[in-house]
């Protein structure tokens, strides 16, 4: 019941409704008998500043921010975790005493998420260059990983590679991503190109670049199986999509909110209960 001691969190997005969040999170906090509610906010970057300033009216406890707002929110905040400024980008609202800052539990979640071992030296790329890009390419570079980043615009997958010491930077097209897979042994698609509602779309990944050694992880998680994931599994390869990051990264923003440890189960069945999924997360073959 929502009362007028209930407690608000909250994801921002531009769509948002695609969003599990609210089901994973509401279902933690009910496990453990909290009085918070998670809400979904559609928040559009033309009305960011607006929504910073309603966070502080209304005294919000907490927001995860999505596409397409990471990289936007930290000029509205009052401080930022060192990882944030790293990233330049924040996914995670929260309050320190009177001041209201940023974070990103992104690149901790996907590493925490990750059913494979990282090796120094081994080969990875990374489609986009937005704020989950970042996370990505940061935590695979911290962990020795050789990362080339493939975007539409050159100049922005260009800016990571330079920020974090990536390997190199490609064009989102399917020549160069053929011969930089070739000895790759893990791909990332942080796009939202195949995301619901546009499940026929498929990044320009060449089907005969996807082989037995590569495992392929695409960070949507509706649907649950993308068109990208649905193909490398035909073509041998291990699969995993973005749910258990999503459970992942939310566990560190539901603790630092509440103070509590986050039920990780009772997330992960909040999630596939909303995506209407009772198949297991990681396919490898």
């Amino acid at each position: 019941m929502i009362r007028g001691t209930t407690k608000v969190c909250g994801v921002w997005g531009w769509p948002v409704t695609h969003s599990a969040s609210p089901a994973m999170h509401n279902a933690a906090f009910e496990a453990l008998g909290l009085d918070f509610v998670y809400v979904p906010f559609a928040v559009s970057p033309e009305n960011l500043k607006q929504a910073i300033a309603g966070v502080r009216a209304l005294g919000l406890v907490g927001v995860n921010v999505t596409v397409p707002l990471k990289e936007r929110v930290p000029e509205f905040l009052d401080t930022l975790t060192e990882r944030a400024v790293r990233l330049g980008a924040v996914n995670t609202l929260f309050w320190e005493d009177d001041k209201l800052c940023g974070d990103s539990t992104d690149g901790a979640g996907f590493l925490a998420a990750l059913p494979i071992a990282l090796a120094p030296g081994m080969t990875a790329v990374v489609l986009g260059a937005g704020g989950s890009a970042r996370a990505v390419v940061d935590a695979l570079v911290q962990s020795g990983v050789r990362v080339f980043v493939a975007n539409r615009t050159a100049q922005r997958a260009e800016e990571l590679v330079t920020r974090f010491g990536a390997a190199g930077a490609l064009p989102l097209e399917e020549a160069p991503l053929r011969e930089a897979l070739q000895d790759a042994s893990l791909l990332v698609n942080t796009t939202s190109i195949g995301m619901s509602p546009n499940h026929a779309e498929r990044p320009p990944v060449p089907e005969d670049a996807l082989h037995p050694g590569l495992f392929v992880t695409d960070l949507i998680y509706n649907p649950a199986q993308t068109r990208l994931l649905a193909r490398a599994k035909q073509c041998g390869c291990g699969t995993q999509n973005g749910i258990e990051m999503l459970v992942q990264q939310g566990a560190i923003s539901f603790t630092r909110w509440t103070g509590q440890e986050a039920p990780l189960n009772i997330m992960r069945t909040g999630v596939k209960q909303f995506l209407g999924k009772t198949d297991t997360i990681i396919e490898a073959l």
